[in-house]
């Protein structure tokens, strides 16, 4: 294989200021800490890292990056048992076979067709691999590392510090630009200190009151602003109670839809005890939350 050039940083945002309108654009409210990180991790050419809990906008952050700049989205889901065949590439055995078989009954001599068959016709490239090859820059979004098996922080050892993949059979493919990494984490599991020297660090908790309000009113543009502002002091008492889940952003702005299908109607103690199971999953849940804001017995179907 040829040698191909080093990979070209892509700047893609020219200040913080910027990074905040284009990704506000992309419909995420961005605090200045994110601002700031994400427009050092683009400056730098580094990956990020972003941990926090579930349904902060994690996920999200690496999405909106893409939107605001165009970019394809790469992602590679990451899930206990997820080996090096879903995350970086797979030979075609299926195709192989049918050259070998084909090769075969045409006589084909072997030390030819063991190199014929270990080519990019026979390559599969998994999300990892494709981030690599792609030749525009493009976002990679390796989501929820903490879920999977210590072996995959290794194969992004290589990728994370020259962003490049070594193939044994067809030789080192480096990235003609830099993808744009976002890897997220829940903290289920302490990731390794080499995986996290080469990423930029950013913890993202859940937002302000006031920033809540404007993601809500970002969102749900039609609901009161006085409602707006109820629904995110009601989801804020929620998350200081020891609950199994504390709900998240997401069902913060479907809490405020809710309010919207119902016809904007005022939070009183009926309506919020009748309709926890839009903010909450579990249904203890749901009972220590009636008890803690004395709301009486949640109603059941």
């Amino acid at each position: 294989m040829s040698p191909q050039p080093d990979p070209t940083p892509a700047r893609r945002f020219a200040d913080v200021d910027a990074v905040g309108r284009a990704l506000a654009e992309a419909g995420y409210l961005a605090s200045e800490a994110i601002a700031t990180t994400t427009f050092l991790a683009d400056a730098l050419g580094k990956p990020l890292l972003v941990e926090g809990p579930a349904g902060v906008g994690k996920t999200e952050l690496a999405k909106a990056v893409a939107a605001a700049t165009g970019a394809d989205l790469i992602r590679l889901q990451c899930y206990e048992g997820v080996d090096e065949a879903r995350a970086l590439y797979e030979w075609n055995h299926a195709k192989q076979l049918l050259r070998i078989t084909a090769e075969r009954d045409g006589d084909g001599h072997w030390d030819a067709l063991r190199h014929d068959i270990f080519t990019d016709e026979f390559l599969l490239p998994r999300p990892l691999l494709a981030a690599i090859r792609s030749p525009e820059p493009v976002v990679l979004l390796v989501d929820e590392l903490d879920k999977a098996d210590v072996e995959i922080e290794g194969l992004l050892l290589e990728i994370l510090s020259d962003f490049q993949v070594t193939v044994p059979e067809l030789g080192t493919i480096r990235a003609a630009y830099r993808p744009f990494v976002v890897l997220t984490s829940n903290a289920t599991r302490d990731l390794s200190e080499a995986l996290r020297r080469r990423c930029l660090f950013l913890h993202i908790d859940y937002p302000t009151p006031e920033l809540e309000i404007a993601i809500v009113t970002r969102h749900v543009p039609e609901l009161d602003a006085a409602v707006a502002a109820s629904v995110v002091r009601l989801v804020g008492r929620l998350r200081e109670l020891r609950l199994r889940k504390s709900p998240s952003v997401a069902e913060t702005v479907d809490w405020a839809r809710t309010l919207i299908a119902l016809g904007n109607p005022d939070l009183t103690e009926t309506l919020v005890r009748d309709h926890l199971g839009v903010l909450l999953k579990h249904q203890d849940d749901i009972d220590r939350a009636a008890a803690a804001l004395d709301l009486g017995s949640p109603a059941r179907s």
